[in-house]
């Protein structure tokens, strides 16, 4: 049994606003994942929205005060390491601390924006680092079922955008979150869709753009014989899952693959269960996923 440093088993958490609202089942999984590992996630004590979606089209300036705030919150708080799981909020977090720490002047400026120090040095976590790094070396103890079906790995735009701040080695074709549904014991299909845009933030203003958008994406994993769609990003997960209805009227299918979150499939393998996970709340069923799923001799 492979066992980690306690000292380095302070992880900071960063919610964001997604996963406290309209995410609640990815916050739960999340953390059902690490108790069960023994990880710790300690939230930022009075963090602020991060601004996404659209504040940086606003003021550039204070889009970059925003998450610089709660970035120097969890330096006060004595964090070297945060985890922040959802995509909009990393590339906001991760886009604030490359021009903080490449420019003195900008944070200098934040600084007197925020009214606290900044250094920049903590370490911004994705989710599938959080998960390699922190629960890999101990799940393999706590794996018990087998997701016995073929899923695609939706990756979004964020995480591969822009190149500066990219949260992923291969942009074109990400493998991260591949490597955990594997270890899930799903067996990850070859699409074209991982990086493709949703739609995002225009959810609410143009739900017809997501809609195209969005519908492809769905076609083309249903086309690759997907079972499931697993996702880390809160905004993905509400224009897959959410939107199916107008999805429906501009592909004219009625495709049901479920929507998961990659936390939530890695609980059910861990022999998590599915309301802990919080599989109930999804628009379109889970029933399938949770019902493929194979116990493992032991």
């Amino acid at each position: 049994m492979q066992t980690l440093d306690k000292k380095y088993m302070r992880i900071g958490f960063y919610p964001g606003c997604s996963l406290e609202g309209s995410s609640k089942e990815y916050c739960d999984s999340l953390f059902a994942v690490a108790e069960k590992c023994n990880v710790t996630l300690e939230e930022i004590k009075d963090w602020n929205c991060c601004g996404a979606s659209a504040a940086h089209n606003l003021n550039h300036e204070l889009a970059i005060a925003l998450p610089a705030r709660t970035l120097a919150l969890a330096e006060k708080q004595g964090l070297t390491e945060i985890v922040v799981p959802c995509a909009a909020c990393y590339s906001r977090m991760a886009t604030s601390k490359n021009e903080i720490s490449s420019n003195v002047a900008t944070r200098q400026k934040i600084e007197k924006h925020i009214d606290l120090k900044l250094s920049a040095d903590i370490k911004i976590l994705t989710v599938f680092e959080f998960l390699q790094t922190y629960i890999f070396p101990v799940v393999d103890e706590h794996i018990v079922n087998k997701l016995n079906q073929k899923a695609a790995c939706y990756y979004g735009c964020l995480y591969s955008r822009p190149k500066e701040t990219a949260a992923i080695e291969q942009i074109e074709n990400p493998m991260e979150m591949d490597v955990v549904m594997a270890k899930a014991g799903a067996t990850p299909v070859e699409w074209a869709f991982k990086t493709e845009c949703c739609g995002a933030g225009f959810t609410m203003s143009r739900t017809d753009i997501v809609a195209k958008l969005s519908g492809k994406i769905i076609e083309d994993a249903a086309d690759r014989g997907a079972e499931s769609i697993i996702v880390a990003c809160p905004m993905c997960h509400v224009n897959l899952d959410m939107r199916r209805p107008e999805i429906k009227k501009q592909i004219n299918k009625d495709i049901n693959i479920p929507v998961l979150f990659i936390t939530q499939a890695l609980g059910l393998s861990m022999g998590i269960s599915a309301d802990r996970l919080g599989l109930n709340k999804h628009y379109v069923p889970t029933d399938k996923v949770v019902n493929c799923m194979v116990k493992l001799e032991a």
